[in-house]
């Protein structure tokens, strides 16, 4: 018996008489607001403190999710889906605890990594979840047809997964996960390997969910595209959210917050008095090659600081901002594309 086989009869032995599951809650349903709260949740693993604190409100709509590498999005995700409980505080979905398996009921979850039975076609996978799920076979068969329309796999369904792009597998993921109707759906990196026009049809499918009142988390670390998405973001730096709010306002927070930069030159005294003239610059503190900065609006300052560069020709081997949200914050949302 092959392996695949193997697979797919294990799974047949469920009692395909056995009632269908519950409906879902779907986004008529009365859930108790919010969907999804953390509760000053912690999360520590052995002496390592990789979730701290976090406190975040979710209702309908899209919310992005970014951060650098480290920063907590994975496990603040974890614990969102019910994988993994806080060491300290609450996580609920729709009131209950998200490890409780009837919170699990309410989310759809897909994953950044992969963990196929490589030998199965994206079909079979998708039709094997919906009977895990507890669905009948005449309606797991309905319902993965149905998901696989919704991600534009109907045409490639039937191709071994080990067979498949990468994009291609991020849209059998999403299939899944789609497959209860759930009111909460939390991606990780949906759109990464993702053509240009696949990403255009997934960002439809995401807007359509939000508007038929469904709540989904989104991490990516494109966040020119989660800016075409959604203009509710949740910043996270060093396991702490350290900012929610639209784009506009947080970089509004990032004009009006203080902000420290430590730059190494070979002419530390003369770019100390030369930055003192830069708009929004509150002091500079000068000790050896090292000058210290103190100042407020991260946009205007690193503009003009950079023609300050150009302009005196300084040698500047080091430049590193001193505070660790801002340090976050300044990555994702001063130029450049975004990426992590």
């Amino acid at each position: 018996m092959s392996e695949t086989n193997a697979i797919t009869d294990s799974l047949d032995t469920v009692p395909h008489h056995a009632p269908a599951p519950s409906p879902i809650i779907s986004h008529q349903s009365p859930i108790e607001n919010p969907l999804l709260l953390f509760e000053h949740a912690s999360k520590w693993y052995g002496q390592v403190l990789a979730l701290n604190q976090v406190t975040l409100t979710l209702t309908s709509g899209i919310t992005g999710l970014v951060g650098g590498n480290g920063a907590g999005k994975s496990t603040l995700i974890r614990l969102a889906a019910g994988l993994i409980a806080p060491t300290l505080g609450r996580v609920t979905v729709g009131g209950l605890d998200a490890s409780d398996w009837h919170a699990r009921r309410l989310v759809g979850y897909c994953p950044d990594h992969d963990a196929f039975y490589e030998d199965l076609s994206g079909r079979q996978f998708v039709f094997e979840m919906a009977k895990l799920f507890g669905f009948a076979r005449p309606d797991a068969r309905r319902l993965t047809e149905e998901v696989l329309e919704r991600v534009g796999m109907t045409d490639r369904a039937d191709r071994k997964l080990r067979g498949y792009s990468k994009g291609m597998r991020q849209r059998v993921k999403l299939a899944q996960a789609l497959l209860h109707d759930p009111p909460l759906l939390i991606l990780d990196e949906p759109l990464s390997g993702i053509d240009p026009v696949g990403r255009a049809e997934l960002l439809t499918l995401f807007r359509g969910l939000a508007q038929a009142g469904k709540c989904l988390l989104i991490s990516s670390h494109e966040l020119e595209e989660l800016e075409k998405l959604t203009s509710h973001v949740a910043v996270m730096a060093r396991g702490r959210i350290a900012a929610v709010g639209t784009l506009e306002q947080i970089r509004q927070l990032l004009d009006d917050r203080p902000f420290r930069v430590r730059v190494e030159t070979d002419r530390p005294r003369e770019m100390a008095k030369a930055v003192l003239d830069l708009d929004g610059v509150l002091g500079v503190d000068s000790d050896g090659d090292v000058v210290t900065i103190r100042a407020r609006q991260p946009n205007v300052f690193y503009r003009q600081f950079g023609g300050l560069v150009l302009a005196g020709g300084y040698d500047v081997r080091q430049l590193e901002p001193l505070d660790d949200a801002m340090h976050a914050l300044l990555g994702h949302l001063l130029g450049g594309s975004g990426k992590t």
